[in-house]
């Protein structure tokens, strides 16, 4: 039996699976927890995925592995590998003026990357780099994201110029064209205001591997986790994916890429070859977290008491920027609350009114891919979230048609091992692999809950 191995290194954990390489069949898995904040020392991580394997039993029977992670964070490497200052992630908005000054002096950055900028983007965060940590910026000689420096670290190297990724993790960073699947240097020249020499991850293919340890594992391109968890689905062109997760995201596979100029679409490369046009927003799953609090009440209680409500939550609207928003771009923005009334103070509206404020902006991501050219299939829902049942009714209340909800599970690892196979199968395909019953949802639509909620949404901008 031939066993692959599949990491998540998401936001808030690394999660590993190991599965049969033919059949997917989950074999073991283990879990650890990544320290909070938008700011992490890079150490954190690879502790976590040493505990990680540990949990999961050990590599020693594992062929290939491959890592989705969390994209846009920056590592700075200097020339001897080490890391320069902590890592800023993708949620970090500190970067928000330096992208909407990237945007000014690069007009034609859509046109070039994909993605008009905001702060999420490594891009950002390498011009906040330069003008706010000036010596910092100097000793530079290596940008990385997440995945990529685990999979470096992994492999044993300790030489920058082994550093690799795939194209959908470098889609993301804003100085990558993923049409032609090459940097932009004279984008990441601009960003970094300097043109020092400076390594970026070579790009390889979703059917290769970037290194071999000593012990024999190979390792594979990895993946960004949008684009992973994608994979991990086995999501074909027209499929669109909302994803619940720290973030929110919805995305399409889709054979042509989309140039953006608002901001609202970012062009990302999937992982099987084609493009992934994407929509984020910063909050998802914690607003869910936000709410348990609030009401004292657990996951499972606040859908029940959800679904005790009416649509429209009795006139409680949730506008749910509660860390700012990417989607749209409102980076110091808080949460509102509007409509209360003595009457509709309940715990059952507030349930209701928290889950349609974080599915609305949502529905309104899927609206701007539908509205972008991109066709929709199928809408598949995933994430921790989208275990409950309250969130799946609602969401396809929302967005006005049939979600499919797979069976939970790691999807991110899920691809990042599924891709492990592919490379070492060495055919043209990947493998398909049955990983559960997927479950139909299909709910009365709902339009008036959104057209209060985008009332609020412009009253605020």
């Amino acid at each position: 039996m031939t066993l692959v191995a599949g990491v998540d290194s998401s936001t808030q954990s690394v999660k590993i699976v190991i599965r049969e390489a033919e059949t997917g069949q989950l074999i073991r898995e283990g879990r650890a927890s990544h320290p909070d904040g938008t700011e992490v020392d890079p150490a954190h991580w690879w502790s976590a995925i040493q505990e990680a394997i540990a949990l999961a039993g050990g590599l020693d029977d594992v062929s290939a592995l491959s890592i989705g992670g969390q994209q846009h964070g920056m590592v700075a490497l200097d020339a001897e590998g080490a890391v320069i200052r902590p890592a800023l992630l993708w949620n970090d908005t500190r970067s928000a003026k330096e992208a909407d000054d990237l945007n000014r002096e690069i007009p034609n950055i859509a046109e070039l990357s994909g993605s008009a900028l905001v702060a999420s983007f490594t891009a950002s965060k390498v011009r906040w780099l330069a003008d706010h940590e000036s010596e910092n910026a100097k000793r530079v000689a290596a940008i990385c994201l997440p995945h990529d420096w685990l999979s470096w670290k992994l492999s044993g190297s300790t030489s920058i110029k082994d550093l690799f990724t795939d194209r959908s993790e470098a889609s993301g960073t804003g100085y990558f064209n993923p049409s032609s699947s090459t940097y932009l240097p004279e984008v990441f020249s601009t960003a970094l205001r300097s043109t020092q020499p400076v390594v970026l991850p070579r790009i390889i293919s979703s059917r290769e591997f970037g290194a071999t340890t000593k012990n024999g594992l190979k390792i594979g391109a990895g993946a960004g986790d949008n684009a992973g968890a994608g994979f991990g689905i086995q999501a074909e062109e027209g499929d669109v994916i909302v994803s619940l997760g720290t973030s929110g995201t919805a995305f399409a596979i889709s054979s042509t890429p989309t140039n953006d100029s608002s901001g609202t679409i970012a062009g990302f490369a999937s992982t099987s070859g084609e493009f992934l046009p994407l929509v984020c927003t910063l909050n998802a799953a914690r607003i869910l977290d936000a709410a348990t609090k609030i009401l004292n009440v657990s996951h499972e209680e606040l859908g029940d008491l959800a679904l005790r409500s009416k649509p429209g939550a009795n006139g409680l609207t949730l506008l749910p920027y509660f860390e700012g928003e990417r989607t749209p771009n409102r980076p110091d923005a808080t949460g509102i609350l509007a409509g209360i009334t003595v009457t509709n103070s309940t715990q059952e509206n507030m349930a209701r009114a928290y889950i349609e404020g974080m599915l609305c902006g949502l529905a309104d991501a899927v609206d701007a891919l539908e509205k972008a050219g991109v066709s929709i299939r199928r809408v598949f829902l995933v994430g921790g979230a989208a275990k409950n049942p309250a969130v799946s009714k609602i969401a396809s209340a929302l967005f006005g048609r049939e979600v499919l909800v797979p069976p939970a599970g790691e999807y991110v690892a899920n691809g990042a091992a599924r891709q492990a196979a592919w490379a070492l199968s060495g055919k043209e395909k990947p493998p398909v692999w049955n990983l559960g019953e997927v479950v139909s949802v299909k709910a009365e639509a709902t339009p008036e809950v959104l057209v209060r909620y985008r009332a609020l949404r412009d009253l605020t901008a």
